[in-house]
């Protein structure tokens, strides 16, 4: 199969790349392809979402292959001529490529006559934080289209091209968000005595936050807390009112989870109040774990074997996030690291997919249709 349409298709979608739930131009793109092809399409599933139905013989067997489509919220620090040409908006972690590849899977498949059953392509929107695929289930996504089992790839700079790893349990981790502010002083920084010191209570709470992972977790429990911005003030002879601490959380174990939210609760009441202010916490778990079942991982890695690739088990997961963790809670299934080296790392302001990735995607997403409805 000539992949250079395919290769242009990428640029194409690197070049005009759409945030979450604004994919409009993409979906479209997506939408005229899978038609093109003869399969069945439905839009706006989950706001931005498309869904492609294609069915073989008599079986009522049925998988789901996804693909994520948005784009990150950073400029496009890349010098090739298919750049982004929309500031503050870049394909910086490759879904251009695994919209593509996916794309190029359908075309493949329609021309196969080796599987018994349905294959659903899809399509997902607002992947980067904003749980596009809770909004496609909420939307009806595994009622409309039945799958016995979904089936996802990630591109992974971390691996040299024409490699693939996953594991059975899980292979990427929760993903909280937390907030706190705290409230309650302010005042003349020559006089420290007449007003309580939010910058001072705030530095404290951080130090003491990163001590919650090591002293009130099992060692032998994964788990991660990073205080990623700390913001206050305004002026330097000034103390300010308030002061905001945000960071991110990331575990594999809701009991773990659980600890974590309460101990940082906890540390946020104890210290601004030791410090005579208020603390108001926001916490958010917003991604679940994704957990792949083992028979299905099983598959993931045979399909990527007969997919040509060099094929490992991951000896762990990683500690990023990954919204297929909601299709994953509803259905079986597996979620593949495709190797992707040499590219830069995943959220680099240069990043670009690496084309020559293109191909063992689409094998792999038809040897996992073969495996499956074989």
């Amino acid at each position: 199969m000539a992949l250079s349409h395919l290769v242009a298709l990428r640029r194409d979608l690197h070049a005009h790349p759409e945030l979450g739930f604004a994919e409009h131009r993409t979906a479209e793109i997506v939408a005229q392809f899978l038609s093109a092809l003869g399969i069945e399409v439905h839009r706006g599933i989950g706001k931005t979402g498309v869904v492609g139905v294609l069915r073989r013989g008599d079986s009522g067997r049925s998988i789901g292959l996804r693909a994520d489509m948005d784009a990150l919220p950073m400029d496009d620090g890349g010098g090739q001529p298919w750049k982004s040409c929309h500031a503050g908006v870049s394909h910086a972690c490759g879904h251009d490529g695994h919209t593509t590849m996916l794309l190029g899977a359908a075309e493949a498949l329609v021309k196969s006559a080796d599987f018994n059953g349905t294959v659903h392509f899809i399509f997902q929107p607002a992947e980067e934080g904003l749980a596009g695929a809770k909004a496609m289930i909420d939307d009806g996504l595994f009622t409309r289209f039945p799958c016995d089992a979904v089936y996802a790839v990630h591109n992974w700079p971390e691996l040299p091209t024409g490699s693939a790893q996953t594991r059975a349990g899980p292979i990427m981790a929760a993903a909280d968000r937390f907030d706190i502010r705290l409230t309650g002083g302010g005042g003349h920084a020559a006089q420290p005595h007449l007003s309580a010191d939010t910058l001072l209570a705030t530095s404290e709470l951080v130090v003491q936050l990163n001590t919650i992972v090591a002293r009130a977790i099992d060692p032998c429990e994964p788990g991660l807390l990073t205080v990623t911005r700390i913001q206050g003030g305004f002026s330097h002879n000034m103390i300010p009112a308030q002061a905001e601490i945000t960071g991110t959380v990331r575990t594999f174990n809701p009991q773990v989870q659980d600890v974590i939210e309460q101990r940082l609760r906890q540390m946020a009441e104890h210290v601004s109040a030791a410090h005579g202010l208020q603390a108001e916490v926001q916490y958010n778990r917003y991604y679940p774990a994704t957990i792949n079942s083992a028979a299905e991982a099983a598959i993931a890695l045979q399909a990527a074997q007969h997919a040509g690739l060099q094929v490992t088990e991951a000896d762990k997961p990683a500690l990023t996030s990954e919204d297929f963790s909601f299709m994953l809670q509803a259905r079986p299934g597996a979620y593949l690291w495709l190797g992707s080296a040499d590219s830069r790392p995943l959220h680099h302001s240069a990043y670009d997919f690496n084309d020559d990735v293109i191909p063992f995607g689409v094998s792999w997403f038809c040897e996992v249709v073969r495996e499956t409805l074989g």
